[in-house]
């Protein structure tokens, strides 16, 4: 569907031209989003940021989300915790570790660059794809509690379920594919490599220089 995640990028962007011209900023969810949010950024003439969302995992099977945070965001799925009986010392602390990983991507990405200013803008935040949601409904909380006047979910793949949960989160939502037998985000692409810090601090700086 997609040959890989630029690819994917220069097609969502192309769904999000009328955002030219307008107080817009992307923010990519590291680390793959990250690589679609460039290409977006580009061709709309907007800064380009990031968000960072982490998974809560479950005990012992880290895959498993019990919803997600971000900086001052918590979402959890409380029906999912109570009926795995995950204890409130468990719950604390993989938050506190998924913060402490936060912190870790936030320096390391931005090094001394200040946040984009979303007070009163539009935040188009992006991802290569949304499998359960969770981190894309942390990540737009985040975008509102910060201010964005208006905020956008920009996707290339969702299955048709995600979109109808994320609906009541985003103002609006641009998703290119909402395939019913969706799998996993991946098997959508053609291409699907992990990208790396250092490949996330490589775009963010390219596009400041822009």
């Amino acid at each position: 569907m997609f040959a890989d995640r630029r690819d994917a990028g220069r097609r969502l962007a192309e769904a999000l031209a009328r955002f030219a011209g307008q107080d817009a900023v992307v923010l990519g969810i590291p680390r793959g989003g990250v690589e679609v949010a460039a290409e977006v950024a580009v061709v709309i003439g907007a800064p380009l940021d990031v968000v960072i969302p982490r998974k809560v995992g479950a005990p012992g099977n880290p895959e498993l989300g019990l919803g997600a945070v971000a900086e001052e965001v918590e979402v959890l799925d409380r029906r999912l915790i109570r009926a795995l009986g995950v204890s409130p010392e468990y719950l604390e602390a993989e938050i506190e570790a998924q913060r402490e990983e936060i912190r870790r991507r936030t320096s390391a990405y931005r090094g001394s660059r200040p946040p984009a200013e979303l007070d009163g803008a539009v935040a188009i935040v992006v991802d290569d794809g949304v499998a359960t949601g969770g981190t894309a409904v942390a990540a737009l909380r985040w975008a509102r509690a910060k201010g964005a006047s208006r905020v956008v979910l920009a996707v290339p793949v969702a299955p048709p379920e995600m979109v109808e949960r994320l609906a009541g989160e985003a103002d609006e939502l641009v998703v290119l594919e909402t395939p019913r037998h969706f799998w996993a985000v991946g098997h959508w692409y053609g291409e699907f490599d992990q990208v790396s810090d250092e490949r996330v601090i490589e775009l963010l700086a390219g596009h400041e220089g822009t």
